[in-house]
C-alpha cells in the first residue's frame, strides 16, 4: 500500500495537473465510483452465497431421496424371502425349518470330474485337478469316483 509520503507526493501531482477548481469534482466522482464498486461487490457476494445455499439444499434433497430409496428397497427385499437354488433330487438339512434360515445357508458346490464324455473304448480316469477339487466327503480316492458315462441320471 501507499505510505504517507507517497500519498502527499501523489496529492501534489494531482493538484498541479488538474488545478484547485477541478479537484473537488474529481474527489466527488471518485467517491461515487467507490460507492458503486462496493454495491456491486456486495451484490455479487450475496448472489454467490445464495447460489451456494441452493446447491447445498439440492444436494441435501438428493441425499435424502437416495436414503429414502435405499430404505424402500431394503423394505421390499425384507418382504421377499431369499431362496437358494439346489440341485434336483437333493435335500437340504433345514428343509423343515422356517424360511429365515435359508438366507444364511451356504450353497453346495460339487466338482465335476469330466466335462466331456469319453467314448466307450477309453478308460475314464479323473484328472489330478478334478481329484484336487473334490472334497473328501464326496470322493475318497480318485480311482473310486465313477466316470461321467457310469453316473446315473437324476
Amino acid at each position: 500500500m501507499l505510505s504517507m509520503t507517497h500519498m502527499v507526493v501523489l496529492f501534489i501531482v494531482v493538484l498541479v495537473v488538474f488545478g484547485p477548481h477541478k479537484l473537488p469534482e474529481l474527489a466527488r466522482g471518485l467517491g461515487k465510483l467507490m460507492a458503486e464498486f462496493r454495491k456491486a461487490s456486495t451484490d455479487f457476494k450475496s448472489a454467490f452465497e445464495q447460489e451456494m445455499r441452493d446447491i447445498e439444499r439440492q444436494a441435501l434433497q438428493a441425499e435424502r431421496k437416495k436414503a429414502a430409496e435405499a430404505v424402500a428397497a431394503s423394505a421390499v427385499a425384507a418382504e421377499q424371502p431369499a431362496t437358494l437354488a439346489t440341485q434336483a433330487g437333493t435335500e437340504t438339512a433345514n428343509a423343515g425349518l422356517d424360511g429365515d434360515s435359508r438366507a444364511t445357508e451356504a450353497p453346495v458346490i460339487t466338482p465335476v470330474a469330466e466335462s466331456v464324455p469319453r467314448s466307450d473304448g477309453e478308460a475314464a480316469q479323473p484328472t489330478a485337478e478334478a481329484a484336487h477339487l473334490a472334497s473328501p466327503e464326496t470322493v475318497s480316492e480318485p480311482s473310486q469316483a465313477p466316470s461321467h458315462d457310469q453316473q446315473q441320471p437324476v
